[in-house]
């Protein structure tokens, strides 16, 4: 059975995000998400400064599996991509809920966060 922390709030699309005590977020994939991935050989980010809306693709996890895009889960904009993941994408496989957050966002809309699942209806989705 995946990881499914409570402190965080999910997509269907296998997304997390975590607020942090500064007012911005983090954003990642799930322990779940990883697993069906497979070994992470690459991940692609935006740059600090790029905007998207929910649903937009803000980046791709490429792994031995397949190609997946990444999914904003709110509007936000990027203050910075984790740089720790280009010189070790495995990192998304070994600790997709710490070291391998993908984005830190400044949120549109802070109170957005509260439409995305909780653990307990996110775990009811797998």
């Amino acid at each position: 059975m995946s990881q499914v922390p409570t402190d965080l709030r999910y997509t269907k699309e296998h997304e997390w995000i975590r607020m942090r005590p500064d007012g911005t977020a983090e954003i990642g994939i799930t322990d779940h998400a990883q697993s069906a991935l497979g070994d992470v050989t690459y991940v692609d980010l935006p740059k600090a400064g790029a905007k998207f809306v929910a649903g937009d693709t803000f980046g791709t996890v490429e792994s031995v599996k397949a190609a997946s895009d990444l999914y904003a889960p709110v509007a936000c904009e990027i203050i910075e991509s984790n740089s720790a993941l280009d010189g070790a994408p495995d990192l998304v496989n070994r600790e997709p809920y710490a070291g391998a957050w993908m984005i830190r966002v400044r949120l549109a809309d802070p109170s957005s966060i509260s439409s995305l699942l909780d653990a307990a209806a996110y775990a009811a989705v797998l």
